[in-house]
């Protein structure tokens, strides 16, 4: 067997938290290989990369998910019980149940309130002297999701969960203060949300017979089993909080917007085409997950290299997604690149890779690509708007990684309104 390239340093989470995106590819680059091994968190790590690393990532016989993720991101990021902790047949029987929530018209549901939402927020913004993007989306986002998936939500109410659920992907990685505010935020959103699983259950609350909120909460488990109060809470909060995420795609979709000017007046001619390749280069292009993680459950051999059974791995997404072998220019901002190919489950993995119903690709993502749809025709068509002078520049350290100063615009004004509809092939292209 060819030996394994380890790294020199006893630890290397330091560097890690330092530079997520960047810390698996750069030193994939140093040692000249797809694969090396470090320490991170006192364990001993293979850190991965590549359209060949990831489609032995998501053979699902020879990885496990279960005990993968430290602890700390299960306590606040996923939760405790989720579907990203199952595998087999568990996994795709939790799966299907997301899977039969994306529907071509729930997804369209979602994206019709967004908009309405957007909206409604433009005469606020105009009284504005200072709009910081991100936290406004964080709130547009809140409000639609909750309406959607069936959670009730007061407009007393709107500030305090929009804080809680951005708080659990924004603050997890954080370490002090931060991850203290997401290990209470998790707490207190599982309460909420179990609260709510038990008043569905209970008929105490009526919903529509499509919400999502129903149907999880009334989601049976290969034992015919109705999940735990907690575990279905976490499931919906599954849903709520990767939609409000979706905030930080909105955010990096305006700096995008700004940096490359010229294609505002592409967008705004309303081709499909132009539209999700612009989505999907933005994707591609900036950070949002920098990696994900499996366990051995099974030894194999691969390019000559040993996995043993129980072996911890990482395969990184972000520096799969800039990787020339498989981009040209990976480093440039280009969205005719998708416009020249289709991608592949394996090459373009800013969710996840793999299939849908097998892996752990996350079904969500056609919610993302119909919201940042949306979210570019409405900054290129219903607002205009002025960029003051800020700190701009990703912050490669943060997990989310984002502009310094999140973007913050100023003297928002009306222009027009979004297409009240995408056609069907918009909506579920991915």
């Amino acid at each position: 067997m060819t030996p394994i390239p380890r790294l020199q340093k006893w630890d290397s989470t330091l560097d890690l938290l330092r530079d997520p995106y960047r810390f698996i590819s750069r030193n994939c680059q140093n040692e000249q290989s797809d694969l090396f091994e470090a320490r991170l968190l006192l364990q001993k790590t293979y850190c991965m990369r590549g359209q060949e690393a990831a489609q032995v990532f998501y053979d699902p016989d020879l990885f496990s998910r279960k005990g993968a993720a430290p602890k700390a991101v299960m306590k606040t990021l996923f939760g405790e019980g989720g579907v990203q902790s199952l595998d087999e047949d568990a996994h795709r029987h939790r799966k299907q149940m997301f899977l039969s929530i994306m529907t071509t018209e729930q997804i369209e549901q979602l994206r019709v309130l967004t908009e309405r939402q957007l909206t409604a927020a433009v005469p606020h913004w105009k009284d504005m002297s200072e709009v910081p993007l991100y936290e406004e989306f964080q709130r547009v986002l809140t409000m639609a999701v909750c309406e959607w998936a069936g959670v009730p939500l007061a407009d007393s109410e709107v500030r305090l969960r929009t804080k809680q659920l951005t708080s659990l992907f924004n603050d997890a990685a954080k370490i002090g203060m931060g991850h203290i505010r997401a290990r209470l935020a998790r707490r207190q959103t599982n309460a909420w949300i179990t609260d709510l699983i038990q008043q569905i259950r209970d008929k105490q609350v009526s919903l529509p017979e499509h919400s999502p909120a129903l149907k999880i909460a009334w989601h049976r488990n290969l034992k015919n089993e109705l999940l735990e109060p907690q575990v279905a809470a976490v499931e919906l909060l599954n849903l709520l909080r990767p939609v409000v995420a979706i905030s930080v795609y909105m955010t990096l979709i305006a700096h995008a917007l700004h940096f490359h000017p010229g294609y505002r007046e592409k967008l705004k001619s309303g081709s499909d085409e132009c539209e999700t390749a612009f989505v999907q280069e933005v994707r591609r292009y900036y950070p949002f997950f920098p990696f994900t993680a499996a366990i051995v459950q099974t030894y194999f051999e691969w390019n000559g290299y040993e996995f043993p059974r129980g072996k911890r791995v990482l395969l990184d997404l972000y520096g799969t997604n800039h990787d020339s072998r498989i981009w040209k220019e990976p480093d440039l901002f280009q969205p005719d690149r998708f416009l020249q190919r289709e991608p592949t489950p394996y090459d373009f993995i800013p969710q996840g890779g793999g299939e849908y119903a097998a892996n752990h690709r996350c079904p969500g993502e056609w919610i993302t690509v119909s919201l940042m749809k949306l979210t570019s025709r409405f900054l290129t068509q219903a607002i205009r708007y002025k960029v003051r002078d800020q700190k701009l520049e990703i912050d490669f350290s943060q997990m989310p990684a984002l502009p310094r100063d999140q973007f913050v615009v100023s003297s928002v004004q009306a222009i027009g309104s979004v297409t009240a509809s995408l056609s069907r092939s918009q909506r579920v292209r991915i």
